[in-house]
């Protein structure tokens, strides 16, 4: 018989995405097959402490005091993890210094895609189409009058390595300016200002290593000003989702050939959901992509897959052979010239 894969799945982070995490982490430890797949769950809690986890991942027992030793009692770990210090890189380094298979992508493409400022030069540098923005460090100083010129009427203001849409704020005149630029810099350091385009909001799922391929793309039809922590994850009302998208077949072909281009110049593994926005006109701009999409019951990574023809447990269980995949391969190169 052959023997079960142990998969530690990993949830929570130091990061205002906690609650969020362990959203997703409860589906995806829902949809592992149990004659596959032992599980354990391990909740990193808001202070960065290990801590073993109940299945309903509601409440944690003790420290995990041997991190390494844990992780090698494991195939491959399955971080499900949101924001910085989790989806940054940060994480991923760990796993890799322990030399554990782990699901999505490494240490370069989880911190480039982390970091909006970075993400959008090189996707600015590769002549991919994005909105134009801004990006001031808490050091520095912004003034309204320039903004206003060089983005235009509203704008958004966002931290640079955040997601969920946490310390967004949309942007119409000086006072709301000087706001959305305290509540940014409460989370990060550096935050971008970005022109708000006018157009739909178009999500596409990427799936693969070497060759990834992309989902059909979905529509996010908001009744809410914008996609804000609230309608993402406490309104159940304030977005419906269209899988897939009303769209010409030219156009999502454009958005899927886009998607995997911005998976590759990014230097993605294994899963990734890229936004766009789609104009009026017909024009496609890159918003951002998230190397650690959303896994809860309202997610559009897993449902854009699903009508592409995965279902969510195929989906965990391709998530988990890229992983392995991807650790083999790298198992094989050389570390030292003696070998």
């Amino acid at each position: 018989m052959k023997r079960k894969l142990r998969i530690a799945v990993l949830f929570g982070g130091k990061s205002a995405e906690h609650e969020v995490s362990i959203l997703s982490a409860r589906n995806v430890v829902r949809a592992l097959d149990r004659r596959k797949y032992d599980i354990g769950t391990v909740c990193i809690d808001t202070k960065g402490v290990w801590k073993y986890a109940k299945e309903s991942l509601l409440e944690t027992g003790r420290r995990v005091e041997d991190i390494f030793g844990f992780l090698h009692t494991f195939d491959v770990v399955f971080p499900v993890l949101h924001g910085p210090f989790g989806e940054d890189g940060t994480v991923q380094g760990l796993l890799k210094l322990a030399d554990v298979p782990f699901v999505g992508a490494g240490v370069l493409g989880s911190a480039v895609g982390m970091d909006k400022d970075v993400m959008k030069r090189l996707l600015r540098d590769a002549g991919i189409p994005i909105a134009r923005f801004a990006v001031v460090h808490s050091h520095e100083k912004i003034r309204f009058a320039d903004a206003k010129k060089k983005l235009g009427l509203p704008m958004f203001v966002k931290p640079a390595n955040l997601g969920s849409s946490v310390g967004v704020s949309k942007v119409r005149n000086e006072k709301e300016f000087n706001a959305a630029l305290r509540h940014a810099f409460e989370y990060d350091t550096k935050i971008l200002v970005e022109e708000f385009v006018d157009g739909r909001e178009i999500e596409c799922s990427v799936l693969g290593n070497e060759r990834p391929v992309a989902s059909v793309p979905g529509e996010l039809v908001l009744n809410s000003e914008f996609y804000s922590y609230e309608a993402k994850y406490l309104d159940p009302e304030a977005m419906i989702p269209q899988i897939p998208a009303h769209l010409p077949k030219k156009r999502v072909k454009e958005i899927q050939r886009m998607a995997v281009l911005v998976f590759k110049t990014l230097c993605c593994e294994g899963m990734a959901r890229v936004d766009f926005f789609v104009t009026k006109l017909g024009k496609v701009l890159v918003n951002e992509i998230n190397t650690i999409p959303g896994f809860t019951s309202i997610s559009m990574y897993p449902k854009m897959w699903e009508e592409w023809g995965m279902p969510y447990p195929k989906l965990i269980d391709t998530l988990i052979r890229l992983a392995i995949e991807r650790h083999e391969k790298e198992k094989r190169l050389k570390t030292s010239r003696a070998e």
